[in-house]
């Protein structure tokens, strides 16, 4: 039966074409084993030795419980399957179908909507798929068919216009602990970067801040063109991984058609957390830090499928959020993002703690989108800056215990007298243009041929 939501002024074509598909794939017949054993949380089941493939779904009942799981290990002696939720009830015996993975198949009609990562929706509104299904596990574009890195995005942050910008098809990691801005400052990104459509993977999120995210950071005008794909914190890891998966699908289908995509990722160490789960669990050895060796190839294969699309196709400009626990930048997950991405933003609890937003770290971040997408003029300026804010980092502690002596060091003289305007400018949100940020940064470097060397007293 048709939802009230769709009139009869909607049964187009497409529609009917999609719920076909729908009732075609259901299956009449299915595979059956049962478990034989049950041992760190997954399950040993016989007898799908020859039908099961790594991904398919297995399906039962035990006690009243419904059992979900997925196939991570196939063996001579049977299937390796971990389940999706409780196990409790579970004995020696169940019985399990199995079921393939269900087809993801993203549409138009899925931008403002909130989606998990199999295509269901979450916001309690009817949802059909798209006419053509995509692999959560694609390959990237080939290599020497993609286009170069587009033009600057202009993104109403004055440091993302101007010191660290952000071209079409980049992809940058945003690397942050806990409590520093990270989440307001990818909705704000979100909201006023220029693209057609904007994909969210909400990976591990708790239940509550997917809701706060998608109502009120985001907003109803946020949300107009946006995709939100989440599982949270309390799925299990093969569907958490599956987020980050199918969040790069959907950008992958737009970008498909030639649109403009920004796909944000939070977070990529959750997806390489669940990968860890996934991986001991299918008895892959851990390594360092715990994380199994498959882990780089596998952030390798995410991350890469980003970026600029071949001729007559689009760009997914990617920004990839890292959590980076007590701000160590040498833990294997940002030290390997870090590797892959076109660039890193370094948000700064210090700066945060002084009430500075964005707390962009500028000695610590950079771009690898310059010097192309900048002009000579910018990129003197862009140099300049960060030759002055790299000094003043140097000799900071020297100033602020007053054991700098004014006029020894030209050089110093002019970072300490320009540091607080650059520092205030790399607070400035809301800019209507990068020229209008450029402008704002030639002021800011103004300050440098005069002024007091004595330290700012916010600082």
């Amino acid at each position: 039966m048709i939802d009230e939501t769709y009139g009869a002024a909607e049964m187009t074509d497409p529609l009917i074409a999609a719920m076909t598909r729908a009732v075609a794939g259901l299956r009449l017949a299915h595979e059956e084993g049962q478990v034989v054993a049950a041992r760190g949380g997954a399950l040993d089941v016989a007898g799908l030795t020859e039908a099961a493939r790594l991904g398919d779904r297995v399906e039962g009942r035990a006690g009243g419980l419904a059992i979900q799981g997925e196939v991570i290990r196939v063996t001579a002696a049977g299937v390796h399957v971990l389940p999706e939720g409780g196990t409790e009830g579970l004995s020696l015996g169940t019985r399990l179908r199995l079921v393939p993975p269900p087809p993801f198949c993203p549409d138009d009609s899925w931008i403002g909507r909130t989606i998990d990562p199999d295509g269901r929706p979450l916001d309690g509104r009817p949802l059909l798929p798209g006419p053509v299904a995509r692999d959560l596990d694609a390959v990237p574009p080939p290599a020497r068919s993609r286009r170069p890195l587009g033009a600057r995005i202009e993104t109403g942050h004055a440091v993302f216009d101007t010191l660290l910008p952000i071209a079409r098809g980049q992809r940058i990691g945003l690397f942050a602990g806990s409590g520093v801005g990270k989440s307001t400052l990818l909705a704000g990104l979100a909201r006023s970067m220029a693209a057609d459509v904007v994909v969210i993977g909400l990976v591990g999120e708790r239940g509550r801040e997917v809701r706060h995210f998608t109502d009120d950071v985001m907003g109803p005008e946020g949300m107009k063109r946006s995709v939100v794909i989440a599982a949270t914190s309390d799925r299990a890891p093969q569907v958490r991984r599956r987020a980050a998966r199918a969040a790069t699908a959907v950008a992958e289908h737009f970008r498909a058609q030639g649109r403009q995509v920004l796909l944000i990722i939070d977070s990529v160490t959750r997806f390489a957390e669940a990968h860890r789960e996934i991986a001991v669990a299918a008895g892959e050895a851990a390594g360092l830090r715990g994380f199994p060796a498959s882990t780089p190839s596998a952030l390798a294969a995410l991350c890469e499928r980003a970026g600029p699309g071949c001729a007559g196709e689009g760009d997914i400009t990617a920004i990839y959020a890292v959590l980076v626990a007590g701000s160590d930048m040498e833990e294997p997950v940002a030290d390997w993002l870090r590797g892959l991405l076109d660039g890193h933003v370094v948000l700064d609890r210090g700066i945060a703690e002084r009430g500075r937003f964005p707390a962009v770290d500028l000695v610590r971040s950079v771009s690898r989108s310059l010097p192309d997408v900048a002009d000579a003029a910018e990129n003197r300026m862009i140099a300049e800056a960060r030759r002055l804010l790299g000094t003043y980092d140097r000799v900071e502690t020297m100033v602020r215990a007053g054991l700098y002596t004014p006029g020894t060091d030209p050089e110093v003289d002019a970072a300490v007298a320009a540091w607080p305007a650059l520092d205030r400018f790399a607070g400035l949100v809301g800019q209507r243009s990068a020229s209008e940020s450029f402008a704002a940064l030639r002021a800011a470097l103004e300050t440098r041929a005069g002024g007091s060397v004595r330290p700012d007293p916010t600082r």
